[in-house]
């Protein structure tokens, strides 16, 4: 790991490790299975320092999803306003070192004001160009009551994204007014970049991780769990049916007045992307508060939706996980998404438009601009229809022209970037049984249901065997079979860019000794004691 702390050092580093990447391969990534911008991916994580469990939260994301994670400390001076605390606000560099180095990351970039180029004073006070975001967006939550705040986070957050250039940034959902600004900001200057929201830590209290936590005395810290516990109450009786704004802040409010000692700025109900109040949640709704115990300034929040759930398996080659997601959505009546088929529609698509397998451009600008739907079917066989464009290509996608194609249509990095994009789009309206690899830590993280299926080397060996054997393909030994998963377990699980692990919040299930039937069973068992207080199933 490096320390840098100037913009040339950085300019230096970023410049020689991406002339490395475009070089050469990475030993721990199989090539069939990994595009080039996977393998050259650079995850920028912001931060002010006083590093805690939730900035090593994003930290361990980034890790999962590039090969060179960047974090940068900065005490950004523009975001605070004369009378608040950036003198003291905590700068702990050597803990924070040491931090970053055990969770593997490459490089922390801590500058100071001069090397940034802004001067130690407030965003009014500041003789710079700032970033300005909708005025929408920062008047209300936290803008009323930090005036300048947001034009000096969207002023430093744009330096950052300009001087890494990185893939992805991660930022918690905890700042929820951030994380949506800084949204905005992305589309509307057009930055190549994926912002990555990760779930918000919290103590074992419930209250929510902040550097500033640090400021509260240990009876401070319980009190002020009163927070997470009114949020929690609102949820309780949003699941019930409630869904009126007057409602859920009153119950927020109950809860909250229980710890006098606890001032409270606002509770808000906001839609999450817009920031815009609401009256009454219509799909999705952020319920945010803010509240000063003694001197130090608190926020959280948390998101009330009504979408249907997500069903994310993962796990190792040859654990059946896509024969047991397609009989899983069809007992539940959720759509299967069917990822293969996608990059099969798109392949049909290219073909179509006669765009050469070589020209990655057109075929980026296809990929980003096509429109693809799944719908559910009773045929087992053909559990999804598949629709691009408004045309029914179901059939046309399994000819033999789209398969010998697809795999160089996948393997490009555009096509991959769109599709996810796309199916995080509908896990918004979710509804969906995923599977794959990484669908549970990094393309549905907040999936509401998590399956890890795996099953023991010698078993998958068995079932692999059989399928050989019903496919008429030349008999493979019991032992080279083995031999062969036991590597290729090794190579998912310790490559670099998303490895196969486990997700923190999912359910193992050990398939040794069952059959398709036995774990289809015990997945929907799952879900539906898991989902018996609501009518999502």
């Amino acid at each position: 790991m490096r320390l840098l702390t100037t913009v040339a050092a950085l300019s230096c580093y970023l410049t020689q490790r991406r002339s490395e990447k475009n070089c050469a391969v990475l030993d721990d990534v199989v090539l069939d299975e990994m595009t080039s911008w996977e393998r050259t991916a650079v995850g920028l994580v912001p931060t002010m320092g006083g590093l805690h469990a939730g900035h090593l939260s994003l930290i361990q994301r980034a890790r999962q999803e590039n090969s060179t994670v960047i974090v940068s400390i900065f005490v950004n001076p523009l975001q605070f306003s004369p009378n608040e605390d950036f003198n003291r606000y905590p700068r702990t560099l050597e803990l924070d070192m040491q931090l970053c180095e055990q969770a593997g990351v490459d490089v922390i970039f801590a500058p100071t004001p001069e090397a940034m180029g802004v001067p130690q004073k407030s965003i009014q006070e500041a003789k710079v160009t700032q970033v300005i975001p909708p005025s929408a967006m920062i008047t209300g939550l936290c803008g009323g009551f930090r005036q300048g705040h947001f034009q000096g986070v969207a002023t430093i957050v744009t330096k950052l994204f300009n001087l890494v250039q990185p893939d992805r940034a991660y930022f918690g959902q905890k700042d929820g007014q951030q994380l949506a600004i800084i949204k905005r900001l992305v589309a509307d200057l057009n930055f190549p970049i994926e912002i990555v929201a990760c779930p918000t830590v919290r103590e074992a209290s419930g209250l929510a991780l902040s550097s500033r936590n640090q400021y509260l005395t240990a009876t401070q810290k319980q009190q002020a769990a009163v927070l997470y516990r009114g949020l929690q109450k609102a949820e309780a009786i949003f699941k019930s049916g409630v869904r009126n704004r007057s409602q859920l802040i009153a119950a927020v409010q109950q809860e909250v007045a229980m710890v006098s000692n606890v001032l409270v700025e606002y509770i808000e109900l906001v839609e999450p992307t817009t920031l815009m109040s609401l009256v009454k949640v219509q799909e999705e709704g952020m319920l945010a508060i803010a509240a000063r115990m003694g001197s130090t300034r608190l926020i959280d929040n948390i998101l009330l939706s009504d979408r249907l759930p997500i069903i994310a398996i993962d796990g190792p080659a040859g654990a059946g996980k896509s024969t047991v997601a397609r009989q899983v959505a069809n007992k539940l009546g959720l759509v299967y998404l069917d990822t293969g088929s996608m990059y099969r529609a798109v392949t049909w698509l290219v073909l179509q438009n006669d765009i050469p397998l070589d020209d990655e451009c057109a075929i980026a600008e296809l990929a980003s601009s096509c429109e693809i739907k799944l719908t559910p079917s009773q045929n087992l066989q053909s559990p999804v229809q598949v629709w691009i464009n408004g045309s029914d290509v179901t059939q046309e996608i399994r000819t033999i022209e789209v398969t010998s194609k697809v795999s160089a249509i996948a393997a490009q990095g555009a096509v991959r970037k769109a599709l996810v994009k796309q199916q995080q789009s509908w896990g918004k309206r979710g509804g969906l049984v995923a599977e794959g690899r990484d669908i549970g830590t990094h393309v549905f993280p907040d999936a509401e249901v998590k399956i890890f299926l795996t099953a023991s080397v010698s078993e998958r060996a068995r079932r692999r065997q059989q399928d050989f054997k019903k496919q008429n393909q030349p008999e493979v030994s019991l032992e080279q079979l083995e031999r062969d998963i036991a590597e290729r377990d090794w190579k998912d699980s310790t490559r670099k860019v998303s490895p196969l692990q486990k997700a923190a919040d999912a359910m193992e299930i050990q398939t040794d000794g069952l059959s398709i039937s036995e774990v289809t069973d015990k997945i929907v068992s799952y879900c539906q004691q898991l989902f018996s207080q609501t009518s999502s199933l």
